[in-house]
């Protein structure tokens, strides 16, 4: 669907629709794992802290085929994982009064002794819906 990436280091968090033996799972839609590029590249599920604190998703179903969703760490920043008419699943984002198809989000931070590093802006990448041009947009904190 997307993926995120940081400052502080090449790794890659992918955001993902959930399927089990080609099923997709209605109750847990979005599977977030890394793609450590730092190391050899592998493929690694989320840690606990990771999962509870910082990138894992929380999803709530508002309809059939529609979800709300935000990354645990940034409840403000809402997205929406909506089934197209071709039955393709996208992920729609509101940013700056554009409505866009996400694509990727960068965030810029700066690691600091306390638990959560200090968010300087997202940079969100897609396709704006009105216009169908890629844009790049950043929400600042």
């Amino acid at each position: 669907m997307f993926y995120l990436q940081r400052t502080t280091n090449k790794n890659t968090i992918v955001c993902e629709l959930n399927y089990r033996d080609s099923v997709f799972n209605k109750k847990n839609p979005i599977h977030v794992y890394w793609i450590r590029y730092e190391e050899r590249g592998q493929l690694e599920e989320l840690g606990y802290f990771q999962k509870k604190f910082a990138y894992g998703i929380k999803v709530k179903s508002v309809k059939e085929n529609k979800y709300e969703m935000h990354f645990v760490s940034l409840k403000k920043v809402k997205m929406d994982l909506i089934k197209m008419e071709d039955n393709q699943y996208r992920v729609f984002i509101n940013v700056n009064s554009k409505r866009m198809i996400l694509h990727s989000i960068y965030i810029d931070l700066v690691e600091t002794k306390k638990l959560k590093p200090d968010i300087k802006f997202l940079e969100l990448t897609g396709i704006d819906t009105s216009t169908n041009l890629r844009i790049k947009e950043r929400l600042k904190f």
